[in-house]
């Protein structure tokens, strides 16, 4: 598992809700470009995490505890468990080939055309294309839906923020 952060530009303030990226124009685009895009192909998910405004922070609303974000996905883990008991080396949906893709990610004609779209919007790559919808079984599996639907495939193309055509100026 790899897990890495960086910053959005040289400054560090590109898109956030209150400063001022510093960084003149076409910087932002170099610094981004440093990082190649093979290597961003085969990160399953990249998120922009914006600072969370106070207001936020101060909220009485109660979120989902942390014991039971843990147990859906021990849930979910246990369905991966379950669906590959036969197939030695795959143990979670992130090891499936594309042969098992096709098995256990079928779509329905609503949510192939959503990701058929994405593809050509976001000129999305043939592993950007697997890497999303083996997101959307993992999203599908934490939902405890047996099919993969529109709101996992939207869910999971959210995930992909770095593959944005111009998503840095």
């Amino acid at each position: 598992m790899l897990v890495a952060s960086m910053n959005p530009c040289p400054c560090g303030y590109y898109n956030h809700p209150y400063r001022q990226c510093i960084c003149g124009p076409g910087v932002v685009q170099r610094y981004l470009s440093k990082i190649s895009g093979p290597l961003l192909d085969r990160i399953d998910i990249h998120v922009e995490i914006v600072p969370v405004p106070f207001e936020k922070l101060a909220e009485s609303q109660p979120s989902e505890t942390s014991k039971n974000v843990r147990e859906r996905v021990i849930k979910a883990r246990m369905i991966q468990l379950e669906r590959f008991k036969d197939t030695p080396n795959v143990h979670c949906n992130a090891q499936m080939s594309s042969k098992q893709l096709r098995k256990y990610a079928e779509l329905n004609d609503e949510a192939m055309t959503m990701l058929k779209n994405a593809m050509l919007k976001l000129n999305l790559s043939a592993r950007a294309y697997d890497r999303i919808l083996k997101v959307a079984r993992t999203i599908s599996d934490l939902d405890n839906s047996e099919n993969i639907e529109t709101h996992h495939i939207s869910e999971a193309i959210t995930y992909r923020n770095l593959d944005r055509e111009g998503w840095a100026g």
